[in-house]
Parts: structure tokens; sequence; C-alpha cells
């Protein structure tokens, strides 16, 4: 008798903040920071104008948004649960070292927008947490981490199954938080709606 068996498997962690009214006060006020944050933020707007970035992100102009904003503070408070929630998920042995929040930022792609193929390196788990996503915007698109070692293999059928399939489309909601390991290649492809799909990205690092 033969069998197969799965190996190696990855794992893509997602929650819902809710529909309670203070998870609904919370996006609300993420929203309205980010937009403003997007509105102000002449560092980050130049470095996206320098790096052709079709939107705006804070990756390289702001470190400190949960200092700036109390919102954001609670955001991290949701986050931070949830990867220790993932972390067991992994069964993973943190032998007593941390799991600490080592960048936040957020990520503002309008009509037209995209974000291209990359991964996270030097952290352990990534992922985003979204505020806005308009009819029309993409859904993430994950990547088999395998795909570039299977050279000659035959492509899979459109009806294979989710777990069998090369690339995965998670479509998220306002409030979703969606979490993996940071060396998971993703993208977002483009915004095909008519207003601004925002969201808040982060990595987490282990140990001291």
């Amino acid at each position: 008798m033969a069998k197969t068996e799965p190996l190696f498997v990855t794992r893509l962690y997602r929650a819902e903040l809710g529909p309670s009214a203070p998870a609904k006060r919370l996006i609300r006020e993420l929203d309205d920071a980010c937009r403003s944050t997007a509105d102000e933020d002449v560092a980050g707007q130049r470095w996206c104008d320098a790096n052709a970035y079709p939107g705006y992100t804070s990756y390289a102009s702001l470190n400190d948004l949960p200092w700036r904003y109390p919102c954001f503070a609670d955001l991290v408070n949701h986050l931070e649960t949830h990867a220790g929630a993932f972390a067991k998920k992994l069964e993973w042995d943190l032998q007593g070292k941390p799991l600490t929040l080592d960048s936040l930022w957020i990520n503002c792609l309008p009509p037209g927008g995209f974000h291209s193929s990359h991964i996270h390196p030097n952290s352990v788990i990534s992922g985003t947490f979204y505020v806005n996503v308009p009819k029309g915007a993409a859904a993430l698109k994950i990547e088999d981490p395998r795909l570039a070692l299977m050279m000659a293999a035959p492509p899979k059928k459109k009806t294979a199954r989710r777990d069998q399939q090369s690339f995965i489309y998670e479509a998220p909601a306002a409030g979703t938080i969606l979490m993996w390991e940071s060396w998971l290649r993703h993208e977002v492809p483009m915004n095909a709606g008519k207003d601004a799909r925002i969201s808040i990205s982060f990595n987490f690092r282990w140990g001291d």
C-alpha cells in the first residue's frame, strides 16, 4: 500500500480583529492616522519618489509610530498576542528568548499601486494588518518557497488543491491580521479599487 504525507508545511496565520465597537474604532483611528501621515511625511514621500514606489510607505522614514499615535500602540498589543499564538502553532522552541516587534510601517497603495515580490530578511515573523481594503483591491499573493527549485516540473492543474498550488491569493478585509515566516515570498498585485489600499506591515525578531 502506498501513501503520501505532507512534509515541511508552510503556515499562514490569519485572525480578525472582530466586529466589536472598540475594534471598529481602532480601525477608524488607524485609517485617519495612516492617511494623515502619508500626507505629512515629507521624508517618506521623497523616499517613495526616489525609489519609484507607487504609493506611500513610511518604511524608510518613521520608526516611532506607536509613540506618535496611541492607536498604533493599541495595535502593537494585538500583534504581540497573535505573534505568540503563531509561534505556538509553529512549535518553535524559543528557549526563553522573546519575540520582539522590530519594525512597523504604513503602506498606502492608491488605485494602480502595487508592491513587487519580496521577502523580509533578518526577521522570523512578518505580516500585515489591513486598515482599508476597497472593493477591487488585490489579495495578497503568496509564492510556494520551493518554486525556484522545481526546475522542469510540470505545471499544476487549475483544479489542484489549495495546498498544492504554486501561488496562493489570500483576500483580507479591514481588521484582518496575516502573519507568515519571514522567508516566505509574497507580493501585492495592482490595486484595481477606487480608494487607497491601506495596511500596516511589521516584523518580529527572536532573541534579545
